[in-house]
């Protein structure tokens, strides 16, 4: 357990940071699975430009990598232009 006042506020501040940064992780992840299961191409079409945005979020805030947040943008932009 920490000992130093300083260690123990870096220990409350990333917890904060953890949860926070599993929330949004975690409702990208839901956009993406959304996009993914929907059939119509109206639907992912309009869904595209805001979960790319939500991507481009998570690179620039180092929650996922930006190579991953790269191949994640390209594949779902396939999907979208094979439906």
């Amino acid at each position: 357990m920490a000992n130093h006042k300083s260690a123990k506020k870096r220990i409350r501040q990333t917890e904060t940071s953890r949860v926070h940064n599993k929330y949004y992780a975690k409702s990208t992840r839901n956009a993406i699975k959304t996009l993914r299961l929907s059939d119509s191409k109206d639907e992912a079409s309009a869904l595209l430009p805001k979960v790319s945005s939500m991507i481009d979020k998570l690179a620039k805030t180092n929650i996922i990598h930006k190579n991953k947040a790269a191949n994640l943008k390209s594949s779902l932009t396939k999907h979208v232009n094979a439906l």
